[in-house]
């Protein structure tokens, strides 16, 4: 592991702006109460509808919440508290296989293919792809961001709160703002571990092979300005995985009232 420290981003063998911008990513809970501007939004709106898709069905939507009164709702369900008010612009991505099946329902094709699993990965794709390449650009705009993957706490209020069709899913939202705090770099995974060739990596025993990343970790929680929160990673995996309350609820079950992964 590198003895970098945390107050600096890793380096890579070649870098360039865009390589330096994405080392340099750090997750933002804290924005000041400026506003994106008109131009700001249609940048990250483009680099959004620029992304790559599965087999060109361009499957999600993007929805800017603006009203206060939504994005409250959008807060009760993720309960994150820097959700709610009025700092940083909130985008919610949708997993969109509505608007085509009204293409087919128009053009009288049956809907059969629309409530298949391979869809809707296909199409969750889509929208984490254009959510990352929305993050890119922003930071690389001198923006701060943070993803909500916690929305998936309570996604039917979401559902409501959005008035989202069915063969629709609320993926992911995803803060954007100018930063109002300075975070550390948070610690990932040696490369050791996270790549291999051609095969996949044979490790005899992983709580020996991440015993200094272990170290590294409990030194960026011990240093951490919030959250100090003092363990391991693989301590972490051993005894938290599973247990938020967004890898509880009945996501199955709500994915399935919207017509989607039924077979």
């Amino acid at each position: 592991m590198s003895s970098k420290p945390l107050s600096t981003p890793e380096s890579t063998p070649i870098s360039n702006a865009t390589i330096a911008v994405q080392m340099a990513h750090r997750t933002f809970r804290s924005f000041t109460d400026e506003r994106l501007t008109d131009a700001e939004l249609t940048t990250l709106f483009e680099v959004a509808r620029h992304t790559a898709t599965t087999a060109f069905l361009q499957q999600f939507t993007i929805i800017h919440v603006t009203d206060p009164a939504i994005r409250h709702q959008v807060y009760q369900a993720s309960g994150q508290p820097y959700v709610d008010g009025p700092n940083g612009d909130l985008f919610v991505f949708i997993v969109d296989l509505y608007r085509n099946s009204r293409i087919r329902e128009e053009g009288g094709v049956d809907l059969e293919p629309l409530s298949r699993t391979n869809l809707f990965i296909e199409a969750m794709n889509d929208t984490l792809l254009a959510a990352q390449n929305m993050v890119i650009a922003a930071e690389s705009m001198g923006l701060g961001t943070v993803y909500l993957g916690s929305i998936n706490q309570d996604p039917r209020l979401v559902i409501r709160a959005l008035n989202l069709p069915k063969f629709t899913y609320p993926l992911v939202g995803l803060i954007v703002g100018h930063p109002n705090e300075e975070p550390q770099y948070k610690p990932r995974l040696p490369i050791s571990i996270t790549t291999a060739t051609n095969t996949y990596p044979e490790v005899a025993s992983y709580q020996d092979a991440l015993r200094e990343y272990d170290e590294t970790v409990r030194q960026y929680y011990d240093l951490r300005d919030t959250n100090k929160r003092v363990d391991s990673f693989t301590h972490h995996i051993q005894h938290a995985l599973g247990m938020g309350v967004s890898e509880r609820s009945p996501m199955l079950e709500i994915l399935h009232e919207q017509g989607l992964v039924l077979r």
